[in-house]
């Protein structure tokens, strides 16, 4: 057997060795050669090595790497400027090559300063912003600066009053007609527009003090104060007469001490120059999602805004066909007082 058939395993794994000591040389050889190869004044794709795009740029990134890189507030002049976040820029419509600054220029939509649209994060670059409502509580941008309320919070809201339409009136008129008395005491007879109806007859006739009627509509409504005799001029005959006055002191609980005075008697013909009347102002919230959803309020009647909120700070002092007057307390603890007009607003609140 030939000396390699006996030795073959020594033979392959000095082969192996001689090939690895040959790379070995070979790389020790080219990394000798680094600077040549990659030499900073390298162009293109480097100096006798076509496999190396953009050689070039290797220098560059090892200095860039080396460079301070702890951030630092950016300032323009002595005011920070937010390098990491777009800022919407605006121009003036009447001049569109001039850039407006919101810090340093006037208002763009007196009498809000244009810092305020900054802090609350609002875009005052259309020409309806301060009537734009961003948190859809009913209040416009201008409502909630002039408030101090915030514009992005629903529950932030400027008075309520401010948003209370007065849609109509809901009016019963009534009128009593007492009968021929007898030693002060009278009978009554009720009625009003939606056909409710009360009497009481000769046989049970009230005497002063007396609380009237029995049963509905108006049970237990009405007190009998007493009667006196006047003197009144008859205008069908033009001849001054005595004329029986009867006083009944209402007890509804919004009107309870209220006097009224009727003839006793008081005849059919006559009895529309005595009209009285209930009336109930119907509202609406225009806030607060509530726009159109309609409540009802008798007058002189204490309510709340919102309508279901428990606390009623409100009062439907007066009410008319044509508008009603509510009277409230401010957060001062002030008593103010508002008109509003059928199918409008209160032209001012606080």
């Amino acid at each position: 057997m030939s000396w390699f058939a006996k030795n073959y395993e020594k033979a392959a794994l000095g082969g192996t060795v001689a090939v690895a000591l040959g790379l070995a040389f070979m790389g020790y050889s080219k990394f000798s050669s680094v600077e040549q190869d990659f030499g900073a004044g390298l162009k293109g794709q480097g100096s006798n090595n076509a496999a190396v795009r953009d050689a070039d740029l290797i220098p560059k990134t090892l200095s860039s790497l080396k460079l301070d890189r702890a951030w630092t507030q950016a300032l323009d002049g002595d005011r920070p400027v937010d390098l990491f976040t777009g800022i919407p820029l605006f121009v003036s419509s009447l001049a569109p090559e001039k850039p407006i600054d919101l810090l340093k220029d006037a208002p763009v939509h007196p009498p809000i300063p244009n810092i305020w649209w900054i802090e609350n994060r609002l875009d005052p670059g259309f020409a309806d912003s301060p009537s734009r409502d961003p948190d859809q509580d009913g209040f416009s941008n201008l409502e909630e600066f002039q408030a101090k309320t915030d514009p992005n919070n629903a529950k932030s809201v400027p008075s309520l009053i401010a948003k209370l339409m007065y849609v109509k009136d809901e009016s019963l008129a009534w009128v009593l007609r007492p009968g021929y008395g007898s030693e002060g005491k009278f009978p009554f007879k009720y009625q009003d527009t939606k056909g409710g109806s009360n009497q009481t007859g000769a046989a049970d006739m009230i005497a002063p003090d007396g609380l009237f009627f029995a049963k509905p509509p108006m049970k237990g409504r009405f007190k009998l104060l007493g009667s006196e005799v006047r003197k009144e001029l008859s205008k069908k005959i033009n001849i001054e007469m005595e004329v029986t006055i009867v006083r009944i002191e209402d007890q509804r609980p919004n009107k309870k001490g209220v006097i009224y005075e009727f003839p006793a008697p008081l005849s059919e013909e006559r009895k529309g120059e005595h009209l009285k009347y209930d009336r109930t102002a119907v509202f609406s919230l225009e806030a607060l999602g509530l726009n159109g959803k309609e409540f009802q309020v008798e007058e002189n009647t204490q309510f709340a805004l919102p309508p279901d909120s428990p606390k009623k700070d409100y009062l439907a002092k007066i009410v008319t066909p044509e508008s009603v007057t509510v009277e409230y307390t401010n957060p001062a603890g002030e008593t103010k007082t508002f008109q509003i007009g059928k199918g409008g607003l209160p032209a001012a609140a606080e």
